[in-house]
């Protein structure tokens, strides 16, 4: 008998901690909102990371506030969620494009310049989010067509519109997300550029850049961010019929988390326009093929550009 009801307290008490656990699960570093710690989301990509270390390193420097970074979210709806339920005060890197279809659930206008794009995400992220939407870091992380420069002489293409002729004909690769989004994928692009491409094969975006420069593919669409487009040798086409909304990437705060932490606004602002698109290919090679650890590559980033000096 005494046996039996050790069995049932234990049984108890193992159901009292799962309904502990469940009530209070969450990402790791969330649930430290009342410590004063700047809690920071990024995702699995590396320039996401490396951000995120970038803004970590700045706000233990310049305050006297803690940070965390809640590392490795599969995409920007699960930091847009984080953040909604304030289980994350800000985003490492958020891109107006992707915020306009996947957040916002806004079709793409392709009368609207890119800053007219940008200024109606920035609002609305304002006005029914309670986030801001910072300037960007200088740089956009946009898909965009790319050719070796052994193709773009041959066949005299700078543009994506030039390829129409010999389209039908070409081998392209792909990321496999692309071909069935609404907006700006497959479909849409065929109705856009007016013409499709003879063989599409889908592929990990690691291994488009080493496809396309080993002949394997005439042209594939990679991310304009990504270090391998330099270190290969590639051209990327101008998209000159704008079919990609501008993807320019910027952190996104909490207008609570600015209440709060006071300083946060004057420390993330100190990154604004300060990496263009040549500076962040680089400092994903860097960790891409050199393997090296976002937090290293984002702390040299900053002792270089003097961001430590004069504390």
């Amino acid at each position: 008998m005494k046996r039996l009801r050790r069995k049932l307290f234990s049984l108890v008490l193992l159901g009292l901690s799962g309904l502990l656990l469940l009530s209070g699960c969450g990402f790791p570093g969330l649930n430290s909102s009342s410590t004063g710690t700047v809690r920071i989301a990024a995702m699995s990509t590396t320039e996401s990371q490396i951000m995120a270390e970038m803004l970590k390193a700045l706000i233990e420097h310049d305050t006297s506030y803690k940070s965390t970074i809640i590392a490795n979210l599969g995409s920007g709806n699960v930091t847009f969620n984080a953040q909604k339920r304030n289980d994350a005060d800000l985003t490492s890197t958020r891109y107006t494009g992707t915020d306009l279809e996947s957040i916002m659930g806004k079709k793409i206008n392709r009368k609207m310049t890119p800053a007219q794009t940008d200024a109606y995400v920035h609002r609305y992220f304002k006005t029914h989010y309670h986030m801001t939407y910072f300037p960007s870091y200088g740089f956009a992380d946009t898909y965009a067509w790319m050719v070796t420069e052994k193709f773009a002489k041959e066949h005299h293409v700078s543009n994506v519109s030039q390829l129409q002729p010999i389209a039908s004909k070409m081998k392209v690769g792909i990321d496999p997300i692309w071909e069935n989004r609404h907006g700006d994928g497959y479909a849409d692009f065929q109705r856009v550029y007016g013409y499709k491409f003879g063989d599409v094969y889908n592929m990990q975006i690691g291994l488009v850049y080493s496809a396309l420069s080993n002949g394997r593919m005439d042209a594939v669409l990679g991310y304009s961010t990504d270090g391998r487009i330099n270190s290969y040798g590639l051209r990327v086409l101008k998209d000159d019929r704008n079919f990609f909304p501008p993807y320019d990437c910027s952190a996104v705060v909490n207008d609570a988390a600015l209440k709060k932490y006071p300083k946060l606004k004057q420390v993330v602002a100190k990154l604004n326009g300060k990496i263009d698109l040549k500076t962040m290919q680089r400092l994903n090679y860097e960790v891409d093929n050199n393997l090296e650890e976002p937090a290293t590559v984002a702390q040299r980033f900053l002792k270089q550009n003097h961001y430590f000096d004069g504390r």
